[in-house]
Protein backbone atom coordinates (compact mmCIF):
# COMPACT_ATOMS: atom_id res chain seq x y z
CA UNK A 1 0.00 0.00 0.00
CA UNK A 2 2.46 2.40 0.63
CA UNK A 3 4.46 1.47 -2.35
CA UNK A 4 1.50 2.14 -4.65
CA UNK A 5 0.99 5.35 -2.54
CA UNK A 6 5.06 6.57 -2.99
CA UNK A 7 4.39 5.55 -7.19
CA UNK A 8 1.57 7.39 -7.16
CA UNK A 9 3.35 10.95 -5.61
CA UNK A 10 6.16 10.75 -8.17
CA UNK A 11 3.50 10.46 -11.33
CA UNK A 12 1.43 13.60 -9.40
CA UNK A 13 4.78 15.13 -8.79
CA UNK A 14 6.04 14.02 -12.56
CA UNK A 15 2.88 15.32 -14.53
CA UNK A 16 3.32 18.88 -12.53
CA UNK A 17 7.08 19.03 -13.91
CA UNK A 18 5.30 18.35 -17.59
CA UNK A 19 2.39 21.18 -16.68
CA UNK A 20 5.22 23.43 -15.59
CA UNK A 21 6.83 22.91 -18.68
CA UNK A 22 4.24 23.54 -20.66
CA UNK A 23 3.52 27.22 -19.26
CA UNK A 24 7.04 28.01 -20.31
CA UNK A 25 7.32 30.79 -23.03
CA UNK A 26 8.91 29.70 -26.20
CA UNK A 27 11.99 32.27 -24.68
CA UNK A 28 12.19 29.92 -21.50
CA UNK A 29 12.32 26.96 -23.39
CA UNK A 30 14.90 28.16 -25.93
CA UNK A 31 16.89 28.95 -22.76
CA UNK A 32 16.52 25.73 -21.25
CA UNK A 33 17.06 23.87 -24.35
CA UNK A 34 20.44 25.74 -24.93
CA UNK A 35 21.28 25.37 -21.38
CA UNK A 36 21.01 21.77 -21.79
CA UNK A 37 22.88 22.11 -25.15
CA UNK A 38 25.56 24.41 -24.50
CA UNK A 39 27.26 23.29 -28.50
CA UNK A 40 23.96 24.06 -29.92
CA UNK A 41 24.84 28.27 -30.02
CA UNK A 42 28.35 28.03 -31.46
CA UNK A 43 27.06 25.43 -33.84
CA UNK A 44 24.12 27.73 -35.20
CA UNK A 45 26.78 30.61 -35.36
CA UNK A 46 29.05 28.07 -37.29
CA UNK A 47 26.68 27.63 -39.85
CA UNK A 48 25.42 30.94 -40.66
CA UNK A 49 29.07 32.06 -40.78
CA UNK A 50 29.63 29.15 -43.29
CA UNK A 51 26.49 30.51 -45.14
CA UNK A 52 27.33 34.26 -45.07
CA UNK A 53 30.38 33.47 -46.72
CA UNK A 54 29.37 30.82 -49.37
CA UNK A 55 26.77 33.15 -50.17
CA UNK A 56 29.59 36.10 -50.83
CA UNK A 57 32.08 33.92 -52.28
CA UNK A 58 30.31 30.90 -54.01
CA UNK A 59 32.31 28.19 -54.64
CA UNK A 60 35.26 29.12 -54.20
CA UNK A 61 34.74 29.56 -50.55
CA UNK A 62 32.73 25.87 -50.22
CA UNK A 63 35.97 24.15 -52.03
CA UNK A 64 37.34 20.98 -50.11
CA UNK A 65 41.17 22.76 -50.29
CA UNK A 66 39.22 26.27 -48.70
CA UNK A 67 37.80 24.04 -45.91
CA UNK A 68 40.51 21.60 -45.26
CA UNK A 69 43.11 24.52 -44.75
CA UNK A 70 40.80 26.31 -42.13
CA UNK A 71 41.14 23.20 -40.07
CA UNK A 72 44.83 23.16 -40.74
CA UNK A 73 45.13 26.64 -39.38
CA UNK A 74 43.23 25.92 -36.15
CA UNK A 75 44.53 22.74 -35.26
CA UNK A 76 47.32 24.39 -32.75
CA UNK A 77 44.34 26.55 -31.59
CA UNK A 78 42.14 23.62 -31.29
CA UNK A 79 44.24 21.69 -28.91
CA UNK A 80 45.40 24.57 -27.17
CA UNK A 81 41.27 25.47 -26.70
CA UNK A 82 40.87 21.92 -25.54
CA UNK A 83 43.33 22.08 -22.64
CA UNK A 84 41.72 25.61 -21.79
CA UNK A 85 38.53 24.30 -21.11
CA UNK A 86 39.14 21.57 -18.94
CA UNK A 87 40.39 24.93 -16.75
CA UNK A 88 37.76 26.79 -17.25
CA UNK A 89 34.92 24.48 -16.47
CA UNK A 90 36.83 24.21 -13.18
CA UNK A 91 36.07 27.56 -13.08
CA UNK A 92 39.78 28.50 -13.90
CA UNK A 93 41.92 30.14 -15.74
CA UNK A 94 45.13 29.56 -17.65
CA UNK A 95 47.16 32.02 -18.82
CA UNK A 96 50.29 29.93 -19.22
CA UNK A 97 48.93 27.43 -21.61
CA UNK A 98 50.30 29.42 -24.48
CA UNK A 99 54.58 30.02 -23.02
CA UNK A 100 53.99 25.96 -21.73
CA UNK A 101 53.52 25.10 -25.40
CA UNK A 102 56.40 27.59 -26.85
CA UNK A 103 58.88 26.25 -24.16
CA UNK A 104 57.77 22.73 -24.62
CA UNK A 105 58.87 23.06 -28.67
CA UNK A 106 62.50 24.76 -27.73
CA UNK A 107 63.18 21.89 -25.30
CA UNK A 108 61.77 18.50 -27.45
CA UNK A 109 63.94 21.18 -30.51
CA UNK A 110 66.83 21.34 -28.31
CA UNK A 111 66.99 17.76 -26.74
CA UNK A 112 66.65 16.73 -30.83
CA UNK A 113 68.83 18.86 -32.77
CA UNK A 114 71.55 20.22 -30.19
CA UNK A 115 71.86 17.59 -27.75
CA UNK A 116 71.29 15.16 -30.21
CA UNK A 117 69.07 13.20 -28.13
CA UNK A 118 66.53 9.99 -29.72
CA UNK A 119 63.99 12.02 -30.87
CA UNK A 120 61.20 10.22 -28.90
CA UNK A 121 62.91 10.85 -26.17
CA UNK A 122 63.09 14.65 -26.67
CA UNK A 123 59.71 14.82 -27.03
CA UNK A 124 59.28 12.75 -23.97
CA UNK A 125 61.09 15.56 -22.16
CA UNK A 126 59.03 18.58 -24.02
CA UNK A 127 55.81 16.45 -22.60
CA UNK A 128 57.46 16.16 -19.25
CA UNK A 129 58.04 19.96 -18.91
CA UNK A 130 53.94 20.46 -19.95
CA UNK A 131 52.88 18.33 -16.99
CA UNK A 132 55.68 19.58 -14.27
CA UNK A 133 54.07 23.61 -14.99
CA UNK A 134 50.56 22.40 -15.23
CA UNK A 135 51.29 20.54 -11.61
CA UNK A 136 53.03 23.64 -10.27
CA UNK A 137 49.61 25.86 -11.22
CA UNK A 138 47.40 23.01 -9.93
CA UNK A 139 49.38 22.89 -6.62
CA UNK A 140 49.25 26.03 -6.26
CA UNK A 141 45.74 26.95 -7.03
CA UNK A 142 44.42 23.59 -5.52
CA UNK A 143 46.63 23.31 -1.62
CA UNK A 144 47.30 27.12 -1.78
CA UNK A 145 44.37 28.21 -2.94
CA UNK A 146 45.09 31.09 -4.58
CA UNK A 147 43.27 32.65 -7.56
CA UNK A 148 43.80 30.68 -10.95
CA UNK A 149 43.86 33.83 -12.67
CA UNK A 150 47.06 35.62 -10.59
CA UNK A 151 48.50 31.98 -10.44
CA UNK A 152 48.57 31.34 -14.42
CA UNK A 153 49.70 35.03 -14.81
CA UNK A 154 52.85 34.68 -12.63
CA UNK A 155 53.47 31.45 -13.96
CA UNK A 156 53.35 32.81 -17.68
CA UNK A 157 55.89 35.32 -16.45
CA UNK A 158 58.02 32.87 -15.22
CA UNK A 159 58.47 30.21 -18.01
CA UNK A 160 58.51 32.87 -19.90
CA UNK A 161 61.85 34.04 -18.39
CA UNK A 162 63.32 30.18 -18.42
CA UNK A 163 62.09 30.42 -22.39
CA UNK A 164 64.73 32.88 -22.99
CA UNK A 165 67.01 32.00 -20.93
CA UNK A 166 67.69 28.50 -21.67
CA UNK A 167 67.26 29.27 -25.20
CA UNK A 168 69.22 32.68 -25.33
CA UNK A 169 66.65 33.76 -28.13
CA UNK A 170 68.28 31.26 -30.60
CA UNK A 171 66.07 29.66 -33.66
CA UNK A 172 65.96 25.89 -34.83
CA UNK A 173 66.11 26.27 -38.32
CA UNK A 174 63.40 24.38 -40.43
CA UNK A 175 66.49 22.73 -41.88
CA UNK A 176 68.19 21.30 -39.15
CA UNK A 177 65.27 19.81 -37.91
CA UNK A 178 64.93 17.91 -41.12
CA UNK A 179 68.17 16.62 -41.32
CA UNK A 180 68.49 15.20 -37.54
CA UNK A 181 64.54 15.14 -36.33
CA UNK A 182 62.56 14.52 -38.61
CA UNK A 183 59.74 12.62 -36.66
CA UNK A 184 59.19 16.22 -34.93
CA UNK A 185 57.57 16.98 -38.32
CA UNK A 186 55.51 14.03 -38.19
CA UNK A 187 51.99 16.30 -37.49
CA UNK A 188 52.83 18.50 -40.31
CA UNK A 189 52.39 15.43 -42.93
CA UNK A 190 49.48 14.90 -44.87
CA UNK A 191 47.36 12.35 -46.86
CA UNK A 192 44.41 12.73 -49.41
CA UNK A 193 41.31 11.98 -48.54
CA UNK A 194 38.33 11.94 -51.09
CA UNK A 195 40.18 15.20 -52.88
CA UNK A 196 40.66 16.63 -49.61
CA UNK A 197 43.93 17.35 -48.03
CA UNK A 198 44.13 16.97 -44.30
CA UNK A 199 47.36 17.43 -41.84
CA UNK A 200 47.90 14.44 -39.12
CA UNK A 201 47.99 17.44 -36.97
CA UNK A 202 44.24 18.31 -37.40
CA UNK A 203 43.49 14.89 -37.24
CA UNK A 204 45.35 14.97 -33.13
CA UNK A 205 42.91 17.52 -33.25
CA UNK A 206 39.71 15.85 -33.69
CA UNK A 207 40.98 13.19 -31.49
CA UNK A 208 42.13 14.95 -28.78
CA UNK A 209 38.92 16.50 -28.69
CA UNK A 210 36.67 13.20 -29.10
CA UNK A 211 38.40 11.34 -26.28
CA UNK A 212 37.89 14.78 -23.98
CA UNK A 213 33.88 14.24 -24.61
CA UNK A 214 33.83 10.91 -23.56
CA UNK A 215 36.19 11.38 -20.90
CA UNK A 216 34.03 14.10 -19.88
CA UNK A 217 30.74 12.71 -19.90
CA UNK A 218 31.14 8.72 -19.23
CA UNK A 219 33.96 9.04 -16.81
CA UNK A 220 33.74 9.73 -13.08
CA UNK A 221 36.19 12.39 -12.94
CA UNK A 222 34.73 13.93 -16.24
CA UNK A 223 31.83 13.94 -13.48
CA UNK A 224 33.79 15.39 -10.52
CA UNK A 225 35.40 17.65 -12.90
CA UNK A 226 32.21 19.54 -14.10
CA UNK A 227 31.47 18.95 -10.50
CA UNK A 228 34.15 21.13 -8.80
CA UNK A 229 33.25 23.66 -11.72
CA UNK A 230 29.83 24.01 -10.45
CA UNK A 231 30.48 24.25 -7.00
CA UNK A 232 33.62 23.41 -5.10
CA UNK A 233 32.59 23.60 -1.73
CA UNK A 234 29.07 21.48 -2.47
CA UNK A 235 31.33 18.93 -4.33
CA UNK A 236 33.98 18.35 -1.03
CA UNK A 237 30.77 17.95 1.22
CA UNK A 238 29.60 15.42 -1.35
CA UNK A 239 33.28 13.10 -0.84
CA UNK A 240 34.56 14.31 -3.95
CA UNK A 241 38.09 14.64 -3.37
CA UNK A 242 38.24 18.45 -5.12
CA UNK A 243 42.36 18.85 -4.71
CA UNK A 244 43.24 16.01 -6.37
CA UNK A 245 40.71 16.96 -9.79
CA UNK A 246 42.25 20.78 -9.53
CA UNK A 247 45.80 19.03 -9.55
CA UNK A 248 45.03 16.70 -12.56
CA UNK A 249 43.17 18.98 -14.48
CA UNK A 250 46.00 21.60 -14.25
CA UNK A 251 48.56 19.02 -15.24
CA UNK A 252 46.47 17.75 -18.52
CA UNK A 253 46.20 21.09 -19.69
CA UNK A 254 50.06 21.57 -19.54
CA UNK A 255 50.45 18.09 -21.00
CA UNK A 256 47.98 18.93 -24.06
CA UNK A 257 49.97 22.31 -24.59
CA UNK A 258 52.92 19.84 -25.23
CA UNK A 259 51.11 18.11 -27.64
CA UNK A 260 50.29 21.35 -29.30
CA UNK A 261 54.13 22.32 -29.31
CA UNK A 262 54.44 19.11 -31.36
CA UNK A 263 51.89 19.81 -33.86
CA UNK A 264 53.29 23.57 -33.72
CA UNK A 265 56.63 22.09 -34.97
CA UNK A 266 55.32 19.99 -37.44
CA UNK A 267 52.95 23.20 -38.72
CA UNK A 268 55.58 25.96 -38.38
CA UNK A 269 58.75 23.78 -39.31
CA UNK A 270 61.07 26.13 -37.19
CA UNK A 271 61.48 26.44 -33.54
CA UNK A 272 61.50 30.13 -31.99
CA UNK A 273 61.47 30.96 -28.56
CA UNK A 274 59.89 34.38 -29.20
CA UNK A 275 56.30 32.84 -31.10
CA UNK A 276 53.40 34.42 -30.50
CA UNK A 277 52.70 33.22 -27.43
CA UNK A 278 50.65 36.03 -26.05
CA UNK A 279 48.08 35.64 -29.49
CA UNK A 280 48.22 31.48 -28.44
CA UNK A 281 46.87 32.50 -24.99
CA UNK A 282 44.43 34.74 -26.36
CA UNK A 283 43.16 32.63 -28.91
CA UNK A 284 42.40 28.95 -26.80
CA UNK A 285 40.48 31.38 -24.55
CA UNK A 286 38.26 33.33 -26.96
CA UNK A 287 37.80 29.37 -28.45
CA UNK A 288 36.67 28.17 -25.79
CA UNK A 289 34.56 31.19 -24.68
CA UNK A 290 32.82 31.58 -28.14
CA UNK A 291 32.29 27.74 -28.13
CA UNK A 292 29.99 28.34 -24.91
CA UNK A 293 32.18 27.15 -22.54
CA UNK A 294 30.94 29.25 -19.45
CA UNK A 295 33.77 30.81 -17.61
CA UNK A 296 31.53 30.84 -14.66
CA UNK A 297 32.23 26.93 -14.53
CA UNK A 298 30.44 23.68 -14.53
CA UNK A 299 29.05 24.29 -18.20
CA UNK A 300 30.05 23.64 -21.49
CA UNK A 301 30.78 21.28 -24.22
CA UNK A 302 34.43 20.51 -25.43
CA UNK A 303 32.97 20.29 -28.83
CA UNK A 304 31.91 23.45 -28.51
CA UNK A 305 35.30 24.89 -28.26
CA UNK A 306 36.41 22.89 -31.48
CA UNK A 307 33.58 25.03 -33.13
CA UNK A 308 34.31 27.82 -31.60
CA UNK A 309 38.23 27.42 -33.29
CA UNK A 310 35.83 26.70 -36.70
CA UNK A 311 34.21 29.57 -36.06
CA UNK A 312 37.51 31.83 -35.67
CA UNK A 313 39.08 30.63 -38.67
CA UNK A 314 35.88 30.58 -41.07
CA UNK A 315 35.62 34.07 -40.22
CA UNK A 316 39.45 35.11 -40.95
CA UNK A 317 39.50 32.76 -43.77
CA UNK A 318 36.37 34.83 -45.23
CA UNK A 319 37.59 38.15 -44.55
CA UNK A 320 41.00 37.07 -46.29
CA UNK A 321 38.92 35.77 -49.48
CA UNK A 322 37.36 39.12 -49.24
CA UNK A 323 40.23 41.40 -49.36
CA UNK A 324 38.84 42.68 -46.41
CA UNK A 325 41.18 44.68 -43.32
CA UNK A 326 43.10 42.42 -41.28
CA UNK A 327 41.66 44.37 -37.98
CA UNK A 328 37.85 43.65 -39.10
CA UNK A 329 38.80 40.36 -37.91
CA UNK A 330 40.29 41.50 -34.51
CA UNK A 331 36.87 43.79 -34.28
CA UNK A 332 34.79 40.74 -34.97
CA UNK A 333 36.04 38.61 -32.93
CA UNK A 334 36.16 41.00 -29.74
CA UNK A 335 31.92 40.72 -30.87
CA UNK A 336 31.93 37.13 -30.80
CA UNK A 337 33.49 37.00 -27.42
CA UNK A 338 31.39 39.56 -25.90
CA UNK A 339 28.02 38.04 -27.60
CA UNK A 340 29.12 34.80 -26.19
CA UNK A 341 29.77 36.18 -22.46
CA UNK A 342 26.40 37.93 -22.98
CA UNK A 343 24.44 34.76 -24.16
CA UNK A 344 25.82 32.58 -21.07
CA UNK A 345 24.76 34.83 -18.53
CA UNK A 346 21.04 35.14 -20.04
CA UNK A 347 21.45 31.67 -20.60
CA UNK A 348 22.07 30.82 -16.87
CA UNK A 349 19.17 32.50 -15.44
CA UNK A 350 17.61 28.93 -16.20
CA UNK A 351 20.16 27.54 -13.01
CA UNK A 352 19.02 30.90 -11.17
Amino acid sequence: MAAMQEFEKVIEQSDKNVASFKQHTPIQRLQHFLHSTPAAVPAIVLVAAIVIFGVLKGERFFSTYTMTLILQQIAIVGILGAGQTLVVLVAGIDLSIGVVMVISTVIMGNCAVVYGLPTPIAIGAGFAVGAVAGLLNGFLVAYMRLPPFIVTLGTWYIVMATNFIYSNNATIRDADITANAEFLHFFGKSFSLGGAVFTFGVVMMVVLVLVLWIALNHTAWGRHLYAVGDDKDAAELSGIRTKRVLMSTYMLAGIIAALAAWVSIGRNGSISPSSAVTEYNLQSITAAVIGGISLFGGRGSILGTLIGAMIVGVVSMGLNMMGADPQWKVFLTGVLIITAVAVDQWIRKVAG
